[in-house]
């Protein structure tokens, strides 16, 4: 659907001056605002998000939602929402409100290439009265999509896919889902088990997901969605709670409206702290949560093995590099989406290191695990592809430019390795408005703060 435009010219990542002693605002976590809004559509009241992520995935989410009817209004700033708005926010900030309404065709979703939208609201466009297509972007017709297209066809839903598993598609919505049991192999993607949970309330027998298959990915975020759908009112049976191993069940119900406070994006500070440890200096990124169910909290223990330190304060997280860094040899299956910075560290360390588990990368924004190889070795680095990861053995790199396939982890993966390596140009740095919008300025700002003016989520 979307036509790729010309390329303007590659960004020139700058180096560090010096080490790097910053405090940087991190806008609001892309999963938490694309499960709110969806939660927020399937309630019976309306609700608000406070903080939500302005970027390009989420604004698809809400657009997409506006298409199906659901009522979405959004306030600035403080000084327009009113009592019950963004001012009754602490320091204020952008706030959401949304209103449920009944879900209808005939509309066409644009999913971009947003897996958090052609996965989650299949399911909720099955629920819609009239036909709703999805088309995207040109890679999101080569994303896994087939095992929601299968569970939702055994729950009672009618999809038009050609036989491809994938989009374009159309899912003919009769206002109601039966529900019921369904087995998926969500191996590639947590998001299967996810897209099934967070509609499965409105379904009329619930749902109950059986995963069959390899290891499930991605585990934070399918315990991120459980802990949302309790939040709203939901009553879910997961394995953590003494259930079968690999099943979650939902109870149909109805939705609570709720006020959520989205938390800021932990995987978008990563390319921040992993400055810190490339300069061996300091970065705080405030209201970083003691208790979260995102991935990016593992940074704190992943980049403390790697070289530094972190404390954990009322304020937020502060990470403070040594000055050294070396390598790991580290399971990221449940923190795939980490790979790429943690990637670009390593080519910078003084020791190999070795990241296991993350065979699904390849079926992500692009082939994370094939560009990440390519790119750090146009660089002179000594990448090595594994049947699950990469293997890396640090050698001095030089510049070049760092394609980016549209995927905006590389695009900031790219920058880090940009801190240490003259000469890094970065290929459509742009592709970071997917879930970090502004970034370019945001990593300006951090190494110069005198550069522009403190910027708020």
């Amino acid at each position: 659907m979307t036509d790729s435009p010309a390329l303007p010219a590659p960004w020139p990542a700058p180096v560090a001056p010096g080490t790097v002693d910053a405090t940087v605002t991190v806008p609001g976590s892309k999963s938490v605002t694309n499960r709110g809004l969806v939660l927020a559509a399937l309630s019976s009241e309306p609700g608000w998000l406070r903080r939500p992520l302005r970027s390009r995935d989420t604004l698809l989410m809400a657009e997409a939602l506006r298409t199906l009817g659901v009522g979405i209004e959004e306030t600035a700033s403080s000084s327009s929402a009113g009592s019950a708005g963004a001012d009754a926010l602490p320091g204020g900030g952008e706030a959401w409100r949304i209103i449920p309404a009944g879900l209808h065709g005939p509309a066409t979703v644009d999913v971009g290439n947003a897996g958090t939208v052609m996965r989650f609201l299949p399911p909720v466009a099955a629920l819609a009265d009239g036909p709703i297509r999805f088309d995207g972007d040109p890679r999101s017709y080569e994303r896994p999509l087939d095992g929601v297209i299968d569970a939702l066809r055994v729950l009672g839903a009618r999809i038009d896919d050609d036989g491809r598993g994938a989009l374009p598609m159309t899912v003919f919505g009769g206002g109601a889902v039966e529900g019921g049991a369904v087995e998926i192999d969500a191996s590639s993607s947590s998001q299967f088990v996810s897209a099934l949970l967070l509609s499965a309330p409105r379904f009329n027998q619930g749902v109950e997901v059986r995963h069959v298959g390899a290891a499930l990915p991605s585990m934070p975020h399918i315990r991120m969605t459980v802990d949302m759908l309790r939040s709203v009112g939901a009553q879910v049976d997961t394995p953590e709670a003494g259930g079968e191993p690999n099943v979650w069940r939902v109870t149909p119900g109805a939705l609570l409206g709720r006020d959520l406070v989205v938390e800021p994006d932990l995987s978008n500070a990563q390319p921040f702290l992993a400055a810190a440890l490339v300069t061996g200096g300091r970065v705080t990124i405030p209201d970083w949560p003691e208790h979260t169910t995102q991935p990016g909290d593992a940074l704190r223990e992943i980049f403390t093995a790697m070289g530094g330190s972190c404390e954990l304060t009322d304020h937020g997280l502060t990470f403070t590099g040594n000055g050294k860094i070396h390598g790991i040899d580290v399971d990221l299956s449940e923190v795939g989406e980490l790979t790429p910075g943690i990637a670009a560290v390593a080519a910078l360390a003084d020791s190999p290191s070795t990241l296991r588990g993350v065979a699904h990368l390849r079926l992500h924004e692009t082939d994370r695990l094939a560009a990440l190889t390519k790119e750090l070795n146009e660089l002179g680095g000594d990448v090595t592809e594994t049947a699950d990861g990469l293997h890396i053995r640090p050698r001095p790199l030089h510049g070049g430019i760092f394609h980016t396939y549209e995927d905006h982890r590389l695009a900031t993966a790219a920058a880090v390795i940009g801190l240490a390596v003259e000469g890094v140009e970065v290929e459509n740095v742009a592709t970071t408005g997917k879930t970090l919008p502004d970034f370019p300025a945001m990593w300006t700002e951090m190494l110069d703060p005198s550069a522009a003016p403190a910027r708020r989520a």
